[in-house]
């Protein structure tokens, strides 16, 4: 007897091409497909009930992805790991009805954005936010030409020198974010103004060089999505195996970063 169950789902976007499955490249949703497919859950068709709270693009990472699958009441987020790479690690599930889609039963989506800026103000930073903040028509922040107009919430703070920009609504049109950072990162730093934002929240469209281009995908991170009435379990042994992977990912990249700072600090000797 199978079941129909959430999975919140983690990965490091900077070993994929993306989430939603491309030809030729690797892809988060490939990954988790591939696994479903080793454990016998599915073949090789796409079934109608797989569906994911969001495409997050190339680089982009997740800690709270969640996706629909509908499998043996064996098919625990430990079950589903031991199919999985080592990137990407299923941390829990909830029963959901049989209706229940990933996508369209989403009412909240956050992302976070950690945003290497130590001199940029953070007060500026904060007013830029505050006026990108509730309804608008986000047209000259996307290239989609439709569901442009979204309800945005947002905070932002300091953590060292990284500006930590969260933000919050019911769906977000490709590259929102990463350009909605590009603006805030110019404000914050001073280079542009608070007309800068009311100059793109204007219905006149913004292309070229006057246009936005969006941050690098890179620091982006999908932090939540919020299901009304559903309750997450964590699965203890997932959420060992995800701590000891992303641990070890840290690590991984702070040598990296102290390998470059002392090749720096050596050419600045």
């Amino acid at each position: 007897m199978t079941a129909r169950r959430a999975f919140r789902i983690a990965y490091d976007g900077r070993s994929f091409h993306g989430f939603q499955r491309q030809p030729e490249v690797a892809t988060v949703s490939d990954a988790i497909l591939d696994a479903l497919r080793s454990l016998d859950v599915i073949d090789e068709t796409v079934p109608d009930w797989y569906a994911a709270a969001g495409r997050t693009d190339a680089g982009v990472s997740a800690l709270a992805q969640t996706v629909t699958i509908e499998g043996p009441a064996w098919l625990s987020p430990a079950a589903l790991n031991s199919e999985l790479p080592a990137a990407v690690r299923a941390w829990a599930s909830a029963d959901v009805p049989a209706d229940f889609h990933a996508t369209h039963d989403a009412v909240e989506r956050e992302y976070t954005y950690h945003l290497h800026a130590p001199s940029a103000s953070l007060s500026r930073a904060k007013g830029a936010l505050s006026a990108l903040s509730g309804e608008h028509d986000f047209h000259n922040f996307t290239p989609d030409a439709t569901g442009t107009v979204r309800d945005l919430t947002g905070d932002v703070e300091r953590d060292g020198d990284f500006l930590v920009v969260a933000v919050r609504s019911d769906g977000f049109p490709r590259q929102f974010v990463r350009r909605l950072l590009t603006v805030l990162k110019v404000v914050a730093r001073g280079v542009a103004g608070r007309e800068r934002i009311e100059h793109l929240l204007d219905s006149d469209p913004l292309d070229g060089p006057d246009g936005v281009a969006p941050a690098p995908p890179e620091p982006l991170v999908l932090t939540d999505v919020i299901y009304p009435d559903i309750a997450f379990e964590r699965d203890p042994d997932a959420v060992e195996s995800a701590r000891d992977v992303f641990d070890g990912r840290a690590i991984d990249h702070r040598t990296n970063a102290r390998v470059g700072s002392a090749i720096a600090d050596g050419i600045d000797d």
